[in-house]
């Protein structure tokens, strides 16, 4: 990717978040939630200024929100002159997918997952923390086997607190302790440690249906929160889905030339 300039564009269930490759090169990442979709115009417009008289520069983007594909595709018109390219669409997906039905595996899955083997080389997990929780799994060979989906830290804790009579709002963060004292930090503890039990289970069976035991990669926004310190992964990567797509790009540009 040395030689590319493109600004990414992962469009998610809760934020937009953007990062400029400039020759190959991540800069700083915005991300704009959706509450202040107003922004996104001038947010891309400030991330497109790094790039925009540099050759090649181009704006790919990657979604799980199809329902604001359209107005993305206006804003980036409005700040870039450009359209997006979707990876996807215009672009392949860097990875083979071994899915039952692989158009309808969540592209931010895949380009997680293949931009984790790009680094590693071997089979790997990833598991991204943010409005839900996905855990999957590629092979030695870098194909996307699958994984695992689940309601994210924040999900659960607002559900706790909307389905109940008596649970209170809480917003996450690490438990104190062994076991939670109070009625705040007991849900806590059940989220935090209930994730963490889920990921730690998942990776396992992933290992024996492997025979050896893949890295694990954490990415999204709770993935520090949760993540941080823990033996089991290998490192936390918040921008992982932007890498992925500028690898798909890498490789379209390599096989076709545009």
């Amino acid at each position: 990717m040395a030689d590319i300039n493109l600004l990414t564009l992962n469009l998610g269930n809760s934020r937009l978040a953007m990062g400029a490759f400039v020759a190959g090169e991540l800069g700083q990442v915005k991300r704009v939630p959706h509450a202040l979709r107003k922004d996104w115009t001038q947010s891309i417009g400030e991330a497109w200024s790094n790039i925009e008289s540099r050759s090649g520069a181009v704006v790919v983007g990657a979604s799980v929100n199809p329902v604001l594909n359209e107005a993305l595709e206006h804003a980036v018109e409005q700040a870039t002159g450009r359209n997006i390219i979707w990876v996807g669409k215009e672009i392949d997906l860097p990875i083979q997918v071994l899915t039952e039905e692989a158009d309808q595996t969540g592209v931010d899955r895949i380009l997680n997952v293949a931009a984790a083997y790009e680094q590693m080389g071997k089979a790997c997990v990833v598991v991204d923390a943010g409005s839900a929780i996905t855990i999957d799994v590629c092979n030695d060979s870098g194909e996307f086997l699958g994984g695992a989906i689940a309601a994210g830290a924040r999900m659960m804790l607002t559900s706790l607190h909307e389905k109940t009579a008596k649970l209170p709002a809480v917003e996450l963060s690490v438990p104190h302790g062994a076991f939670g004292r109070n009625t705040q930090q007991a849900m806590l503890q059940g989220v935090y440690h209930g994730i963490r039990g889920m990921v730690k289970e998942l990776v396992e069976n992933y290992a024996t249906a492997l025979g050896h035991w893949p890295d694990l990669i954490a990415t999204g926004g709770d993935a520090h929160t949760l993540f941080d310190g823990w033996e089991l992964v290998h490192a936390v990567a918040p921008d992982l889905t932007l890498y992925g797509i500028a690898l798909a790009y890498t490789n379209h540009h390599i096989k076709y030339g545009t």
